[in-house]
């Protein structure tokens, strides 16, 4: 009897028209596929890349490539679980069950430990000092749960890092990063003068409308997303990795 071939992994991102960002998204599904290979040397995995927008292809179209009665496990490159989780990836999965697919969505990638580590290396690469203040910037969401699960990220990276931490939103939530900006900024005025400069933590997957969005605003010191076309983390690669296994184990 020939054993079943285990879930395809397929991983989706928001998608953008950034050159950069599809470059760095590439990258880290590219390092995915070379990770499964070697930390499930046996098993034959069927992977994909789609979006969930603007780009193609999309989740039912990445889909219908797969086998006839292939089974998928829909890990989403998504830092935090909001709409494009709850409805948009839930919805494309119901669908694809009806059809007679089995088909189930991992958790999205944050929050997780191994970001704080991401998170405070890019700060280096940038410059920022040691007790620089630092702004979490985040993309922002109308899902409380994804706003929640961004503000536990800030904790972590406050509770991990000696200087101040706080959190700007670039959109559907509240402190705007300007103003995030700005009040990191005056509170550094009012304890050190101003010497100590005001750093952005980017907490994007990768460059695109966001990241120029949060250049914008016009921090001292602005950290590159967690991905850049050159550099996927070993750090992200290993959490896809194990959202996976963790909604395969769900699945048995």
């Amino acid at each position: 009897m020939t054993p079943r071939r285990p879930p395809a992994l397929v991983a989706v991102s928001h998608g953008t028209s950034s050159p950069e960002g599809r470059a760095a998204v590439r990258g880290l599904y590219d390092a995915v596929v070379a990770a499964v290979a070697e930390r499930w040397p046996d098993a034959a995995h069927e992977t994909r890349l789609c979006h969930v927008d603007v780009e193609q292809p999309d989740v039912p179209a990445a889909l219908a490539t797969l086998p006839e009665g292939e089974a998928a496990i829909i890990v989403p490159l998504l830092l935090s679980a909001g709409y494009h989780v709850h409805v948009d990836l839930a919805e494309a999965a119901a669908e694809a069950r009806e059809g007679g697919r089995e088909v189930v969505v991992a958790e999205a990638l944050g929050p997780d430990d191994r970001l704080i580590a991401v998170l405070q290396r890019r700060l280096a690469e940038a410059g920022a000092g040691e007790h620089d203040p630092v702004v979490l910037v985040v993309a922002g969401s109308s899902d409380v749960r994804a706003v929640e699960a961004c503000e536990r990220v800030r904790d972590a990276l406050a509770e991990a890092s000696v200087a101040d931490v706080s959190i700007g939103f670039l959109s559907a939530a509240e402190p705007r990063l300007p103003d995030a900006i700005a009040a990191a900024r005056a509170a550094v005025a009012g304890e050190h003068g101003t010497d100590t400069r005001v750093a952005a933590a980017s907490y994007l997957l990768a460059p695109g409308y966001f990241q120029d969005l949060a250049a914008s605003a016009a921090p001292d010191v602005l950290a590159e997303p967690l991905l850049r076309p050159d550099d996927a983390p070993t750090e992200l690669v290993d959490i896809v990795l194990d959202r996976y296994a963790e909604a395969l184990a769900r699945t048995k």
